[in-house]
């Protein structure tokens, strides 16, 4: 056995380590709030986290392997998508799939050709760097797309577009630079397209596989405890990438696409499972971008500022809204909102991590593409991210809030054969005011308990729900769809769930009050509580 002092990482550097690690994460957590606040994008505040650590701030940390900032940064870009896709609600997605499909390939083909066109003619560089640059900052970045849109109330068909497309379009355009980066041009481009149809078709269909058959089996095996279920969810999305990639396909899209399927499968737990991939999905950010922030040398930007700042408007005022436009030309869609998802292809990390493959493949100017592409992300992410909300209230996009959805988790009854439901009333849910008689859950489903004001009680059929209660509803696996199915209804349509069709199968119009099995245990007719 070596002794400890053989050892490259001594028990004092790991200490200093966990301790410089954990005050990045706390500064890191304090800057969402000031983000928030600001309107600053949170990766600003991460990339210049690492800025200020690096060889040209506070403490001149010198760090510079690409390779291991190329490798990390692939595990975060994992991380974000499957945290993405957990939280893509998949009726909203469904009918802005086919716009999402054709802008991550077709409006990526145009958005490279544009810019890469800009890129050689009017900062002169060779072809092959100029294609590099093109495919580079034509991928939107995952988190950045997530973490604004979630913020701005819009139409769904466009919030659902525009995530799909973000979650899409990394698979082809990573394709493209690693083959540009290892060979140069193609010699037929129609075999390079033939190559990115195949890897998506093989991503997409491990991915489906993946994702339902780990969603079917978290359905039907109950684990010991529940902190397992958030565990077992990361660990499908990250099987579905490994397996995506090792088949020769797009890892990216089978993560994507099966987080996707994990997300909508009223799996147990759901809250748990897609807190605890965001709390991932917020380390992966935090520490991808300030490895960036590390990775650059600020003093080395000065002479690609302009030629950045050049091809950066092109991209923004020129391949964009070009590529919306080609992309979404067969559709129909109003020009305000074309105009509103041309201006939201918010660019981000991965960008950035793509500009590090030229670098390890070692091709001609592959520092100046890196430092390009890392000054186009900052200043546009600067113009474009705190804009957005303003430039959806001009265009009269923005989507009042209606009524609140429910916060439902479920809890496997292995015995029993069931499932328990924990169902919270949201403050604009148009449940409140109703009675448990007048939920008509299906037969083999009832509401157990009610919490109010930190205080449970057994309800009657009479029991008038209010904002801010808490249910416990026992379901037994045959209806367990349908009872989540029913509550959500009645959380969006109140009393007039039924007459609006949302009421499920065994729910009709004109049924008898209670006859769902709504019933609590309790005599009908009993005091309101």
């Amino acid at each position: 056995m070596r002794e400890g002092k053989d050892w490259p990482l001594s028990v004092h550097h790991l200490n200093e380590l966990l301790l410089i690690s954990s005050l990045v994460l706390l500064i890191a957590v304090a800057a969402v709030r000031v983000s928030s606040r600001s309107g600053l994008p949170s990766l600003l505040l991460y990339l210049g986290i690492g800025v200020v650590i690096g060889q040209d701030g506070l403490f001149h940390v010198k760090f510079d392997d690409v390779e291991l900032t190329q490798v990390i940064g692939y595990a975060a870009l994992v991380v974000i998508l499957a945290e993405g896709g957990l939280g893509t609600k998949w009726k909203e997605v469904r009918p802005a799939l086919p716009l999402a499909a054709v802008l991550s390939t077709v409006g990526v083909a145009v958005s490279i050709g544009v810019t890469a066109s800009a890129a050689h003619f009017l900062i002169g560089l060779e072809w092959r760097q100029a294609v590099i640059v093109g495919a580079v900052v034509s991928s939107t970045d995952a988190a950045a797309v997530f973490s604004v849109l979630r913020r701005v109330p819009l139409p769904s068909r466009v919030t659902g577009a525009l995530e799909a497309e973000s979650g899409f379009n990394d698979a082809p355009v990573v394709i493209v630079v690693v083959a540009l980066s290892a060979a140069g041009p193609a010699e037929h481009w129609y075999i390079l397209v033939g190559e990115i149809a195949l890897e998506l078709a093989i991503g997409a269909v491990i991915g489906l596989v993946v994702g339902w058959a780990g969603a079917y089996g978290l359905r039907h095996v109950a684990l010991p405890a529940s902190g397992l279920y958030p565990i077992a969810v990361m660990a499908i999305a990250v099987a579905a990438y490994a397996c995506g990639a090792t088949a020769h396909g797009s890892g990216f899209l089978a993560v994507y696409i099966a987080s996707m399927i994990l997300g909508n499968s009223r799996l147990p737990h759901a809250p748990a499972n897609r807190g605890f991939a965001e709390g991932l999905g917020w380390i992966a950010q935090i520490g991808m971008f300030v490895l960036l922030g590390l990775l650059v040398t600020p003093h080395d930007l000065g002479a690609d500022f302009l030629p950045a700042v050049i091809v950066g408007l092109v991209l923004t005022v020129v391949a964009r809204p070009l590529s919306v436009l080609v992309s979404l030309a067969p559709f129909r869609i109003p020009w305000q909102e074309q105009a509103l998802m041309s201006w939201a292809g918010l660019r981000g990390a991965v960008p950035i991590i793509l500009a590090t493959i030229p670098m390890v493949h070692q091709v001609e100017s592959s520092l100046r593409i890196f430092n390009i592409v890392f000054i186009l992300v900052v200043v546009y992410t600067l113009v474009q991210g705190p804009t957005l909300p303003w430039l959806a209230k001009a265009l009269r996009l923005g989507v009042p809030s209606g009524a609140a959805d429910l916060g439902i988790e479920s809890a496997p009854l292995e015995r029993l054969r069931g499932h328990l439901l924990s169902v919270a009333i949201p403050s604009g849910s148009k449940m409140h005011g109703v009675e448990v008689a007048e939920l008509r859950l299906p037969p083999g489903s009832a509401v157990t308990l009610v919490v109010r004001d930190d205080k449970s009680f057994v309800p009657l059929p009479s029991t008038v729900l209010r904002r801010g209660d808490e249910l416990l509803v026992v379901a037994t696996d045959p209806v367990r769809d349908a009872a989540e199915r029913r509550l959500r209804a009645v959380g969006q349509g109140g009393k007039l769930a039924d007459w609006l069709g949302t009421g499920g199968p065994d729910n009709r119009p004109g049924g008898r009050p209670g006859s769902g099995g709504a019933g609590t245990g309790a005599r009908a007719g009993g005091k309101r509580t």
